[in-house]
């Protein structure tokens, strides 16, 4: 899979298969977490890999929105340790990023994934504190419920031209949504737009698989 197929195409699943993952394909997906860029290197980060029934099935009891992780066969629990780094206050940056790694990996591999947010919840740092028994310096930031979706992956448009603007905050008429700029964007994403569904129903029509 391409990249930018795998960006515009990532999707919040929320329903699971009844089929384990691979260690071998949770694997691939850390190693794509821990090739994100950090602050100075640091890797300011930990993941506990959850397969254990008993202790996805606890998570919903202190975090009220995770319950599809009742449904998911294992689930990545993302940590940060800014203890002793030369940019503490940067391990959330870097944790995000390798956090966004994770979703684009499994993607790529077919599967589904969900950002479930924990920090800076106090309620839900707590709970997972408890429940994976993590030390006082590790911070619990996000859990990543993993599985083979019950459903697709359809591409969304969330390309908003009023959003970004020239060289400065839209001091000036032509940083408008209807500059040239902007109005050339707009073209080119429907012409690209165009060109997939194109592609797509031409592969239907031949029976190829897409």
């Amino acid at each position: 899979m391409e990249l930018l197929d795998a960006i515009h195409t990532r999707r919040s699943i929320r329903k699971y298969l009844s089929k384990t993952v691979p260690e071998e394909m949770i694997e691939i997906i850390l190693k794509a977490g821990m090739a994100a860029p950090s602050a100075g290197n640091q890797q300011p980060w930990h993941f506990i890999v959850i397969t254990d029934r008993a202790s996805l099935d606890a998570i919903p009891g202190f975090h009220p929105y995770s319950k599809m992780v009742l449904q998911a066969p294992a689930a990545i629990l993302v940590c940060g340790d800014p203890n002793g780094k030369k940019w503490p206050t940067f391990w959330d940056q870097d944790v995000s990023a390798a956090t966004q790694n994770i979703l684009l990996a499994a993607r790529d591999l077919g599967l589904g994934t969900v950002w479930v947010g924990i920090y800076p919840e106090k309620d839900r740092m707590d709970g997972f504190r408890k429940l994976f028994a993590l030390p006082d310096h590790i911070i619990p930031f996000a859990l990543i419920p993993v599985g083979w979706p019950d459903g697709g992956f359809d591409a969304v448009n969330r390309f908003r031209p009023e959003l970004i603007h020239q060289e400065r905050w839209q001091s000036k008429k032509s940083d408008s949504p209807d500059s040239c700029l902007f109005q050339s964007m707009k073209r080119g994403f429907k012409l690209r737009k165009r060109s997939e569904l194109q592609a797509h129903a031409e592969h239907r029509r031949k029976g190829a698989p897409t």
